[in-house]
């Protein structure tokens, strides 16, 4: 049995500091982790560390959660050269939508080795998932269900009825889709 390190004091940066990255953030405050993040913009009332640079962040610390948005503008954001700071030891954990991380990119630096490991439960053509990370002794994979709560799905639904009435009030949505 490969033997694993323990989460107190690794160094985890955020991709995407919205209600998930900052609920992640918490959580992984309890374990000593400092907290560093990449967003569009800054939060400087959060006492967190922002980098402008996705590759810099990935470069300084020793976990990546991914917890952004998809769309265009997020697209295989999390690509080669990302991996590749990330480095050898370096772990990706992918919480957010499969398109946000160039797939292809993350087989090839886990078969090279030039990144420690991953944690997915997303992935770009969901459900399928490429069959090189299946067989991968570095990789943990999860159906996408991080939803699967009583209480999310409450407020899911809440949100549906929120964006209704938005949209028949002639209000912007607020949460679009793209």
């Amino acid at each position: 049995i490969a033997l694993g390190h323990t989460a107190t004091g690794l160094r985890r940066g955020i991709l995407g500091l919205g209600q998930v990255g900052r609920a992640i953030a918490a959580r992984a405050r309890a374990f000593d982790m400092p907290i560093a993040y990449h967003d569009i913009r800054e939060f400087p009332d959060t006492g967190y560390r922002f980098y402008a640079d996705l590759t810099e962040l990935a470069r300084d610390n020793d976990v990546l959660v991914v917890a952004a948005s998809g769309g265009p503008q997020s697209r295989n954001i999390v690509n080669a050269q990302v991996l590749q700071a990330l480095g050898p030891d370096g772990i990706l954990i992918n919480v957010a939508r499969g398109s946000v991380v160039d797939e292809d990119a993350l087989v090839a630096a886990l078969q090279a080795g030039t990144l420690g490991g991953a944690g997915l439960d997303v992935f770009q053509h969901e459900p399928s998932v490429p069959d090189a990370l299946k067989t991968m002794d570095n990789v943990v994979l999860q159906p996408h269900r991080a939803s699967a709560t009583v209480e999310t799905r409450l407020a899911m639904g809440d949100l549906v009825v929120r964006n209704l009435a938005a949209w028949f009030a002639g209000e912007s949505l607020l949460t679009p889709v793209v």
